[in-house]
Formats: C-alpha cells, structure tokens, sequence
C-alpha cells in the first residue's frame, strides 16, 4: 500500500517497535515528496524478527524511493523499492541474527560486514564486498552453513 507521507501512518498500526518514519525513504523528501510503502507481511516479518532478538534491531535502510535508489547506487531492480531491510549487526550475535530472520518469514539475505539484508523473496543469498571471509566463521559456527549453501 502506497501511502501519500510517512507522517500518516495509518490509524492502526501495530508494529510497537518500529515507526514510518525510520522505515520511510531517507531522502528526506528531496526525491519522493515523503511518500512512504507500507506492507503489513513486510512489517510483521520485521516485527516478529524484533521480538526474536528481544532487543532493539536498528534499521539502515528500509524503503526507497526508485530516484533515491539509484541516488545512492542501489540496484535498478532493488527490493529496498519495495518490501527490504538493511539491519545494523551492532550489538546483535550475527548468526544469530540471521536464523532469527529466517525464523520470522524473510528469505533473501545479503551479508555484509556492518548489516544484514533482508527481504521476503525467496532464496537469494550473497555476500557484500569483503563480508565473506568475515561471514564464513559466523556460518559454520551458528549452524547456519549448510542453509547458506545449500
């Protein structure tokens, strides 16, 4: 659901740990005029991945804009148009910030040093420039190698 702004948010919103405004295009309204894409599955995923880690996750990026996604070198065909998520890894155990994503109906990832991105395709999997070797560690220890291979 395309909303005009990210300030009218619908009057029953009921993702407690997250609001519009830190989900919205981080254009600050130079490209998209504040319109905001709201997908309840999307935020239900985000919503029950928050509950999983019973802490704060940190949201980089969320939705863009098409013209702020090719702004900032986003891929022309980037989910973050529509239903993604850059999660800050700070303060969270990777591994385990990764099968809580799996867990809570995301299915894509990408891996990168500082975040995980997540989307609700189904099976996509790479690494970020310079996350492999980083990653590969986290993987094999979390028990999460033979999902991430396979």
């Amino acid at each position: 659901m395309l909303l005009p702004s990210w300030t009218e948010a619908p009057a029953e919103w009921r993702w407690a740990n997250f609001t519009p405004g830190e989900l919205a295009c981080r254009c600050g309204g130079r490209f998209c005029g504040g319109e905001y894409w709201h997908d309840p599955v999307f935020l239900d995923a985000l919503q029950t991945l928050r509950e999983a880690m019973g802490a704060p996750v940190s949201v980089n990026s969320a939705h863009r804009y098409g013209l702020w996604n090719a702004h900032v070198g986003g891929a022309p065909a980037s989910q973050h148009k529509m239903i993604a998520a850059d999660i800050r890894i700070a303060c969270h155990d990777p591994g385990r910030l990764l099968a809580a994503g799996r867990e809570a109906g995301f299915g894509s990832f990408g891996l990168y040093r500082t975040f995980i991105h997540m989307d609700l395709r189904a099976g996509r999997r790479w690494f970020g420039a310079g996350a492999r070797s980083a990653w590969t560690g986290i993987l094999e220890t979390s028990g999460e190698a033979r999902r991430w291979w396979t």
